[in-house]
């Protein structure tokens, strides 16, 4: 099956953030009185948008985040992307073949637009996407495990939701790609292939995309 749209996710399998994301955002929460190890911050928070963090942590602790978190956690994680964050290996590769086979793509993320910009121009990976492929959970409210970012993203690019693929390594992204009805790839390079277990297919390196998906 040729698909008419390949939606990206960007943090785990465009850039290596997660690491760095959820180790901060583990120390922030601990510093906060919420103690949470790096290994809880990925299984319960990677892949969703800021809200889903709030309303976990209300869930739990009964005690709302201060106002300055979203603020004060996106400063120390742009901080650290400026030192530490490169590409995932083979991301620019993938994205190069997409654009020389004319396959239309575009990028769909529960990060805020700041957050992609930010990490994508780091990465040297803003100029493979432009303003006009760039979808946040910002434009839509809701993030995953929700369908509305891949919707939204698909309706914008001009393509039927089962002509799509989805790219993710997270289990809530997985969850909101087929809630969507979408075909979606699990990127294992981080996360265990059984918790991906949903996905149309599983793939290790990104190398190993291009054939999957054609």
């Amino acid at each position: 099956m040729r698909y008419d749209l390949i939606i990206f996710d960007n943090d785990g399998v465009l850039v290596d953030s997660e690491p760095i994301s959820n180790r901060l955002l583990a120390g922030y929460l601990t510093e906060l009185g919420h103690p949470t190890t790096y290994e809880e911050a990925i299984r319960d928070y990677m892949g969703s948008a800021m809200h889903r963090i709030h309303d976990l942590v209300l869930e739990r602790y009964g005690r709302r985040l201060p106002v300055e978190f979203d603020a004060t956690f996106h400063q120390r994680v742009f901080a650290a992307f400026e030192a530490e964050l490169e590409a995932v290996a083979g991301a620019a590769d993938v994205l190069e073949k997409m654009c020389a086979d004319s396959v239309p793509y575009c990028l769909a993320s529960s990060g805020s637009h700041e957050r992609i910009r930010v990490a994508l121009k780091k990465t040297g990976l803003y100029g493979l996407f432009g303003e006009e492929r760039i979808f946040s959970s910002q434009d839509v409210g809701r993030g995953k495990p929700a369908p509305d970012l891949f919707l939204h993203a698909s309706e914008v690019m001009g393509v039927a939701p089962e002509r799509c693929a989805v790219i993710e390594d997270s289990p809530l992204g997985v969850q909101a790609a087929r809630a969507a009805g979408m075909d979606v790839f699990g990127y294992t390079a981080m996360t265990p292939a059984t918790k991906l277990s949903d996905a149309t297919a599983l793939f290790s390196e990104m190398r190993e995309l291009p054939s999957l998906l054609a």
